[in-house]
């Protein structure tokens, strides 16, 4: 492990406006990938007609990687800086990033927004800024790519660069964003600045990242370690697999999983196939606990210190934004909530207030429905145990996406839990 401190950082932006190129190229500038493994990438490239996508190659194939391997290693997406060790959390390439995105594995602290400088604003551009918005992300840094087809043009940067200043407005991100002109393809601005673009004169987007705020890790909180997965280790026994959101866990901790109730001392605590003594947040760990079998616990479960356990929702109360919905949305409607790993089918019991998006101002109370761009407070049941926490006191356990017909159509936060 790095002795820097980290950072999650997610890659961002509308499908066509190279995100993957961009994170082959970062990992290829911070000399994580090494510089075999790229021209293999490029003369397997060049052999299929597509000479110049080596750098999304290496994360497609990564993704590939991952998706046939069992290991929970996620060595592949980091890298150094200066100052910090990154890890992508959304690697590009993943068909749902937006669920991706709002739960668990991918609390991203800062994000790179990527916009195509020939295409400017595209849908998903916005449903991103917008989640980055709802889900804390504090820093965005905005790389207008793909500078290379529009022949450098301050012009083209600066119109781009209003369009997003108009989204960001909308959404009330910070005025503080670096726009950066920068081409993964040619590796314009990433690790050196470029000749081409000689009307600019801001960081490039290292320097940038090299410039973010540093994260205070949520270690005063109490364990929460939502269940990825849970396997069976021959001469282990049941292994829970996750990420520590919060808290630290050492063997000898007595741990309760919630809504599963059922808990045990803490045996082993194991990260990249080596026991530890003690891991933290942001930490993945496979860890074993006495009396624990593997039809006990489950992915969505919740593990915490058994005296001050994970909660259970009988209900909660949660502010919601709604992205895209073909109608309206009334009391009673149940679509499915991705929450940390937990995928739930939830009933919206009531709709509480209407908020206007703009301020956070109270604009309705008890509205008959709420539709696209609508913000409101809504009171949630969900139809099976459910562990969530509050946002104001565990934000990583308090954001959840509303998925329904296949798509996400909401985002939000758990305002107060009414436990069971």
């Amino acid at each position: 492990m790095s002795d820097k401190p980290h950072q999650n950082l997610a890659i961002i932006g509308h499908v066509d406006h190279g995100k993957s190129t961009l994170v082959g190229r970062l990992l290829f500038e911070t000399g994580s990938v090494p510089e075999h493994v790229i021209e293999q990438h490029r003369e397997e490239a060049e052999e299929k007609g597509k000479g110049g996508f080596e750098f999304a190659y290496v994360m497609d194939n990564l993704a590939e990687e991952r998706e046939r391997g069992v290991t929970i290693d996620i060595a592949h997406q980091e890298f150094d800086t200066d100052t910090y060790y990154f890890t992508i959390v959304d690697c590009p390439g993943h068909r749902d990033f937006v669920k991706n995105m709002i739960t668990g594995a991918s609390q991203a602290d800062n994000a790179v927004l990527v916009v195509a400088a020939d295409d400017g604003v595209a849908p998903q551009t916005r449903e991103h800024v917008f989640l980055a918005r709802t889900l804390g992300i504090n820093e965005l840094i905005i790389g207008v790519n793909k500078m290379d087809l529009v022949d450098y043009s301050e012009d083209t940067f600066e119109d781009v660069k209003e369009e997003v200043n108009q989204l960001l407005k909308q959404v009330r991100f910070s005025d503080e964003t670096t726009f950066i002109p920068i081409s993964a393809f040619e590796g314009d601005n990433i690790s050196e600045a470029s000749e081409s673009t000689g009307w600019y004169d801001g960081p490039t987007l290292l320097e940038a990242l090299n410039d973010l705020p540093e994260v205070e890790p949520p270690t005063d909180a109490p364990l929460r370690l939502p269940i990825q997965d849970v396997y069976t280790i021959s001469g282990i026994g049941t292994v829970p697999v996750g990420r520590i959101e919060t808290g630290t866990m050492s063997p000898g901790d007595n741990v309760s999983f919630q809504p599963s109730d059922v808990g045990g001392e803490v045996k082993t605590v194991e990260m990249h196939h080596e026991e530890v003594p003690q891991a933290g947040p942001g930490d993945n760990v496979g860890f074993n606990v006495r009396g624990i079998g593997k039809d006990d616990i489950r992915r969505g479960d919740v593990c915490g210190p058994a005296d001050d356990p994970p909660k259970v929702a009988e209900t909660f109360t949660a502010q919601l934004v709604v992205m895209q919905h073909p109608s309206v949305i009334t009391a009673g409607y149940t679509p499915v909530f991705h929450a940390h790993t937990a995928q739930v089918a939830c009933t919206i019991e009531s709709i509480d207030q209407k908020l206007d998006p703009a301020s956070g101002e109270v604009a309705e109370e008890n509205p008959d429905f709420i539709q696209s761009g609508d913000a409101a407070i809504v009171t949630v049941r969900p139809q099976k145990p459910l562990s969530i926490e509050p946002s104001s006191e565990i934000p990583e356990l308090g954001s959840f996406a509303v998925r329904d017909m296949g798509q996400t159509i909401a985002a939000g936060k758990v305002l107060e839990v009414n436990e069971r």
